[in-house]
């Protein structure tokens, strides 16, 4: 550790030489292909997957180790005085940029969406002066959700005049708004409630700390998490739902493939918001915030709100319009 002072400024605090950020990088490299290898196997079982369910794990417990020794340190180094005011902006604009990163992360997915129900989908059942359906998928009609894939309109593989790698066959039902009769027995509603009023919970806790109201600050960011968890136990519900009564899976040609890819994501975002949240509260039990210092909460805090707003999309584009 080294403590750099020029005249006329304030100390910078300058940490030592680290490996974290390598080790960072090997577990997301082990995560992102595992997770590719587990995906591309399409078998579903874990001990199936060509060794990508154990590259996952290993890569995200590596990861997981790097984070917690990291902010380990970060925290320490917080409440031993050691940071000065630029480098808690330093912080502030490591979220901010990491926040930003994430929207555009999202930004391609809902653009893929928007590309397939707009342009793709369309072309592929004849509309427009790019539609093919004549030459590669005769029969096919497009609409969303999609019921039945091309394949299937052209009556399987055999048939298609172009080869793939699978066969892709639509759900039997889909997650679509199920009507105003059915409303209250479908989950995204009740998954919309649970994270809205998360949101909304976790912003009376953000004030509650900024009044220095300490059991109150806990209580209502005890309530978040829960709800937090809460969703993602309902999302896996859901899950199960889709795969063993509706048919819905990832060859279930792209609405299945969209799917979950926007709300599996977005399920992976809500377990790291609300594992932050739970570090948040474990750190309070500890004393370690102040109504002027704690930034620690206020970055889980604004990185919930951006998972409750891409929330918000996805309910409105993948499960209404």
């Amino acid at each position: 550790m080294a403590e750099q002072t020029t005249p006329g400024h304030e100390p910078y605090y300058v940490p030592e030489r680290s490996k974290l950020a390598i080790m960072a990088a090997l577990g997301l490299f082990l995560s992102v292909f595992g997770a590719a290898t587990f995906i591309n196997s399409n078998s579903g079982k874990f001990s199936d997957a060509g060794g990508g369910g154990w590259l996952l794990t290993i890569g995200i417990a590596v990861f997981i180790a790097v984070l917690f020794s990291w902010f380990r340190t970060t925290i320490i180094e917080n409440r031993a005085g050691m940071n000065s005011a630029q480098v808690r902006r330093s912080y502030v604009l490591g979220m901010q940029w990491f926040i930003f990163s994430e929207v555009m992360f999202f930004a391609v997915f809902f653009g893929s969406l928007y590309y397939v129900r707009v342009h793709v989908g369309p072309w592929l059942s004849g509309a427009g002066e790019k539609g093919v359906t004549t030459l590669l998928w005769s029969g096919f009609n497009f609409e969303w959700p999609l019921m039945q894939t091309p394949q299937e309109a052209v009556g399987g593989v055999a048939n298609q005049m172009m080869a793939n790698n699978g066969v892709f066959t639509g759900p039997e039902r889909n997650l679509a708004f199920p009507g105003f009769k059915e409303m209250f027995a479908w989950l995204p509603l009740w998954n919309t409630v649970i994270l809205l009023s998360s949101s909304f919970t976790v912003h009376v806790a953000h004030h509650a700390l900024k009044a220095d109201q300490r059991k109150k600050f806990t209580t209502w960011l005890l309530i978040t998490v829960a709800l937090g968890f809460i969703f993602v136990a309902l999302q896996a519900v859901e899950y199960y739902e889709a795969y063993h009564h509706y048919g819905l899976k990832l060859s279930s040609g792209i609405y299945g493939t969209t799917f979950f890819m926007l709300t599996g994501f977005h399920g992976v975002h809500v377990i790291i918001g609300a594992t932050m949240l739970l570090v948040q509260l474990l750190r309070t039990f500890k004393g370690h915030f102040t109504a002027e210092d704690h930034f620690g909460f206020e970055a889980a805090s604004w990185y919930w709100h951006f998972v409750d707003v891409v929330w918000v999309g996805l309910f409105l584009f993948v499960y209404i319009l």
